[in-house]
């Protein structure tokens, strides 16, 4: 697959918790261009969440931080969705993929990254400690038939 796309959004905001909604929303626009199923929208939504969630949560725990998010419509309709922040960074990602595996405390599931990766068909995580974490993600919006 080729990575040149044929629309894009950029936006930013500040981690606090009342941009997760406004940044779930605004993907879940941006992807209707596709006219995707209520389900596959509402899988979309759920991973864009997670993803804001965890940049607000776990980067920037005690302090306000950037979050950057850009969504584009690559070919064969796939959308692609990258969450950047610049906070702490995760120390080791594949431990911090595991079901379960949290550094936030007792009231969270551990479950973020496990979430994204099934309702996604693809996840890359890449992070440096001190620098940030980027999280990509694509999902193929299956084309309907006229009248579907």
């Amino acid at each position: 697959m080729k990575n040149r796309s044929t629309n894009y959004i950029i936006f930013e905001c500040l981690s606090r918790s009342a941009n997760e909604g406004f940044a779930r929303g605004t993907v879940a626009c941006f992807a209707a261009q596709l006219d995707p199923t209520l389900e596959e929208l509402g899988d979309i939504k759920t991973a864009v969440s997670e993803a804001v969630t965890n940049a607000i949560v776990h980067a920037y725990p005690d302090t306000l931080g950037r979050i950057v998010v850009k969504a584009r419509v690559l070919e064969d309709n796939v959308l692609e969705i990258v969450v950047r922040d610049w906070g702490k960074g995760i120390p080791n990602v594949e431990q911090a993929r595991q079901p379960l595996y949290t550094t936030g405390g007792e009231e969270r599931s551990g479950m973020g990254f496990t979430i994204m990766e099934s309702f996604m068909d693809h996840l890359n995580v890449r992070s440096i400690p001190g620098k940030g974490t980027r999280v990509t993600m694509r999902r193929r919006i299956k084309p309907r038939r006229a009248g579907s």
